[in-house]
């Protein structure tokens, strides 16, 4: 398997302006209470791979419909929160953050991800975040150490990465009338994740179960995402199809399947009929190279 990790990215543009310092012609003073403005600016993204819609070079964040939100965040040395603000997508000023902090050290989170008021994101230090709903979204993460010494004006650039992986499941056979949702369940990593790595920071596992749209006899297509607690790793997957009352129809699990982050891993194979061949259902992991298993 090819390993050579591309992430998509967006770039901040972080601009701390000047502000007048008390001086005369032997010293100068600098309060060191006196609050530095700072503008942050989310210019756009650039992105290599092609598997995620819409991400191509240059693209403006604002134009992306992977992500609908934008979070910063300033933390002090200590862990204690200076400034955090989230933005929708629905805002005038999206993607540009107006704020001022008090001199000293700081880290910056920034993410930008997809909102959903059935599972939000929740950010409460530089290495610990977590969706807290029953789903994972498409996040992009950067975290930067700030130092702001005086009221100079300062500019500051950094590159957010796409640290999530996604599972697509393909069916290859026709949908039935019978079948109204998809559960995937995968059996490692999760829905909470460290900023600073991109790696998840639980391991348990997660069970998504998405409506299925597709019309009677026609193929579907599933997805969730997930975080990894390392760059690759192998996961077993159970798919579902479950009826109105939550029966569940159909069960097939695939064992060790390989996710990447910032890769897509497909399963397709026959989930509405019992006439599969038993090894039908195959892997293909395509965003960096191609990988195909028979079960």
């Amino acid at each position: 398997m090819k390993r050579n990790s591309i992430f998509a990215g967006i770039i901040l543009c972080v601009i701390l302006l000047a502000t007048a310092s008390c001086s005369n012609e032997n010293e100068t003073l600098v309060d060191n209470n006196a609050l530095a403005p700072v503008r942050v600016h989310v210019s756009g993204f650039n992105v290599s791979q092609e598997d995620f819609p819409e991400t191509r070079a240059a693209q403006n964040v604002a134009n992306y419909s992977g992500i609908n939100a934008v979070m910063l965040a300033f933390y002090e040395a200590d862990g204690t929160e200076a400034y955090k603000r989230t933005q929708a997508k629905t805002d005038a000023d999206f993607g540009e953050f107006s704020l001022s902090l008090p001199m000293g050290t700081y880290t910056m989170v920034a993410l930008a991800y997809y909102y959903s008021d059935n599972s939000p994101l929740s950010l409460t230090s530089p290495t610990v975040a977590s969706f807290t709903g029953s789903r994972a979204f498409e996040t992009f993460a950067a975290t930067q150490e700030v130092t702001i010494s005086n009221t100079n004006a300062v500019d500051i650039s950094a590159t957010l990465s796409r640290i999530i992986a996604q599972l697509k499941v393909v069916s290859t056979d026709g949908k039935t009338a019978d079948v109204t949702n998809v559960r995937m369940t995968l059996s490692a990593g999760g829905k909470d994740f460290n900023p600073s790595t991109g790696f998840a920071t639980v391991n348990t596992g997660i069970a998504n179960m998405v409506g299925n749209s597709a019309d009677v006899g026609a193929n579907s297509t599933s997805s969730t995402f997930l975080f990894l607690i390392t760059d690759e790793q192998n996961i077993n997957v159970t798919i579902e199809t479950l009826d109105a009352d939550g029966a569940v129809l159909f069960s097939k699990t695939v064992s060790n399947v390989p996710f990447q982050r910032n890769r897509v891993t497909k399963l397709s194979g026959a989930m509405y009929t019992n006439t599969a061949v038993a090894g039908s259902f195959q892997v293909s992991t395509e965003w960096i190279s191609e990988h195909t298993m028979d079960f």
